[in-house]
């Protein structure tokens, strides 16, 4: 089947440099899932921040105390019950916020991979694999820093900032007046280069989601690498892929060590600011020692709400490069999207009882293109009457895959109509219609698991003797056998456990499972030897009664005795009729037949 992954030889990765920007209102859906602990959080950071402005308060008066010579009396219990208390305080909030952090990442992983899984197939043959794993899995925990690494108790600290600003006001506006503008200062250089950490976040989940699809891609095919002996030129191409996601990786990091110790640099130059003027200070009198020392530690308490402000402004940053891949596919259109369901098949909700009339499957005038430069089919049109077996024949590249893919509509047509029982495909769910039809693709996958878990993926209430009777209709009773864990036993990753043949008609069992009353094969038979290839043949003789088969063979021995066989080439119809009214009247066909042995140049 001709597929737009002819854009690139490894896709398209989804990474683009200059591409959607999220912004920080996108996090906001996000946060406000968990708003009930979000406000718990919230008010132990403002109860924790009032602990924390008494205590320099009441140092002062200890100062003051111990200077006159008078009784401490409540003051030390006091002060030792605010850091206590301010510690405990700290650390539930903390817990709270690691555990509201793991929920935003359970959240935006499950709503990606639902829209992932919703996504039209075309989007899968434009995109890397492994780059959208990335996407549900490095991606979503960057989420996570923007609750651990201090947004939510930014809030508690700007009012520890602003309880310090008025208190340092009140003790000295002098003093203050120098101390705060290195505070400004420091702030301008932080929201300046938080701009770029975003981009260069961004950049670097770009690479780490490349370096992904490469691995992925490499494993995958392992045995093929192998086999090869590309073994180190795969290696390589990994290699350049780490390489780019470690050079991204830096750009961050360069970044960040500019912005990471404005925080210390800030506090450092304040404190001897403070120390040299507030020293002169209070030998000129103008402020006593025990203001100077509240001033200090108001300071200290001025600027820890800094070193806050920085890490939220470092954490979003990134979150927000992050977020911008995850809002990228988020912001796709499901497959359903356009749906305008105005029509149902007929026999309720049981598609084994359905009911479609006189021709199950009709084109008409079918045109289509993977994209808008290249069309596939020109201009089809064929009926597949219910209840018959019809074959699909012709030259690799002649659209016969691409006819399969319209009816289970991973596709929607470009021009003309197809119908179902008589309905109008667009005009269906996909749900309803693929419920009517089971398909097996060519190389149909082996999902990981068991046999029985491949076996009820369409159907998942069948009963293990439902699935035995399957196994042996396609002649793979014998696989149960081979295990103490019988149909429960493990296939491997994507079948590697089975033989090719075995994977091929275990799929086919999973399409038979479901009894759908329209069955498509594409190169069912084609991974199996002769004799199994007679096994399923018969066994596809008996599925096909009472039901209507849309078959996709090159081998000619396979379908010559269907119902109705349509040639097809380069994207058009050049004939339908049996085996020995094609002989006669399609030369494509007559050729097809003598070079499979099927016929002689006199037939």
């Amino acid at each position: 089947m001709t597929s737009p992954r002819m854009r690139g030889p490894f896709g398209r990765t989804g990474a683009h440099d200059d591409g959607p920007k999220a912004k920080f209102s996108d996090l906001l859906p996000y946060l406000r899932e968990h708003r009930g602990i979000l406000s718990i959080v919230i008010a132990l950071s403002v109860v924790g921040a009032a602990a924390s402005l008494a205590q320099p308060l009441i140092v002062s008066q200890v100062i003051t105390a111990v200077e006159a010579g008078t009784d401490l009396g409540w003051l030390v219990p006091a002060l030792i019950g605010l850091v206590v208390g301010g510690a405990l305080l700290s650390s539930f909030r903390h817990y709270l916020l690691q555990r509201t952090g793991e929920s935003v990442v359970l959240s935006a992983r499950r709503h990606l991979v639902s829209r992932l899984l919703n996504l039209p197939v075309s989007e899968f043959d434009a995109r890397r694999t492994g780059d959208l794993v990335s996407r549900v899995g490095a991606d979503t925990t960057m989420l996570r820093a923007v609750l651990t690494q201090g947004l939510v108790e930014a809030v508690g600290g700007v009012v520890t900032f602003v309880g310090a600003i008025i208190a340092m006001l009140i003790i000295d506006a002098l003093l203050f007046g120098l101390t705060f503008s290195v505070v400004v200062s420091s702030l301008i250089i932080v929201v300046v280069l938080s701009r770029r950490i975003r981009t260069y976040s961004r950049r670097a989940q770009e690479r780490v989601g490349a370096l992904t699809a490469s691995v992925e891609r490499a494993i995958s095919a392992v045995r093929t690498v192998r086999a090869a002996n590309a073994t180190d030129r795969e290696t390589e191409v990994i290699d350049t892929d780490a390489r780019g996601a470690w050079s991204a990786g830096l750009d961050v990091a360069r970044i960040s060590a500019l912005v990471v110790p404005i925080s210390s640099i800030a506090m450092q130059v304040s404190f001897l600011v403070v120390l040299g003027v507030g020293g002169f200070r209070v030998a000129s009198g103008a402020i006593e020692v025990a203001q100077l020392v509240s001033f200090i530690l108001f300071l200290f308490m001025m600027i820890m709400p800094l070193g806050q402000a920085i890490g939220a402004f470092t954490s979003v940053s990134q979150a927000l490069g992050a977020l911008a891949r995850i809002r990228e596919i988020i912001d796709l259109p499901t497959e359903t999207s356009n749906d305008s369901v105005t029509e149902t098949l007929g026999g309720g909700d049981d598609p084994q009882a359905s009911d479609l009339g006189a021709t199950a499957v009709e084109f008409e005038s079918v045109r289509f293109g993977y994209d808008e430069h290249t069309e596939i089919l020109h201009g089809i049109s064929l009926t597949v009457p219910t209840g018959q077996r019809v074959a699909l024949v012709g030259p690799s590249g002649s659209g016969k895959s691409t006819i399969l893919a319209l009816i289970e509509r991973f596709y929607d047509v470009t021009g003309g109509t197809i119908r179902v029982g008589g309905t109008d495909i667009r005009a269906l769910s996909r749900d309803e219609l693929r419920a009517h039809i089971g398909y097996v693709e060519q190389d149909a996958p082996v999902l990981a698991g068991s046999i029985r878990d491949n076996l009820v993926l369409g159907r998942p209430d069948a009963t293990d003797a439902d699935c035995l009777e399957v196994l042996a209709a396609v002649n793979l009773a014998g696989i149960v056998d081979r295990s103490d864990d019988g149909i429960n036993a493990a296939v491997g990753e994507g079948g590697v456990l089975l033989s090719g043949g075995e994977r091929q008609r275990l799929a086919i069992a999973r399409a038979l499972l479901a009894a759908p009353p329209i069955l498509l094969l594409d190169e069912s038979t084609s991974s199996l030897d002769g004799v199994n290839e007679q096994l399923m043949k018969a066994a596809i003789d008996r599925v096909a009664e009472n039901r209507t088969l849309i078959v996709i063979a090159h081998r000619l021995a396979t379908v010559v005795d269907s119902d109705r066989i349509i040639v097809l080439d380069k994207g058009v119809v050049l004939g339908a009729g049996t085996h020995d009214e094609l002989l006669q009247s399609v030369d494509l066909y007559r050729e097809l037949a003598e070079h499979q042995l099927l016929a002689t140049p006199n037939d």
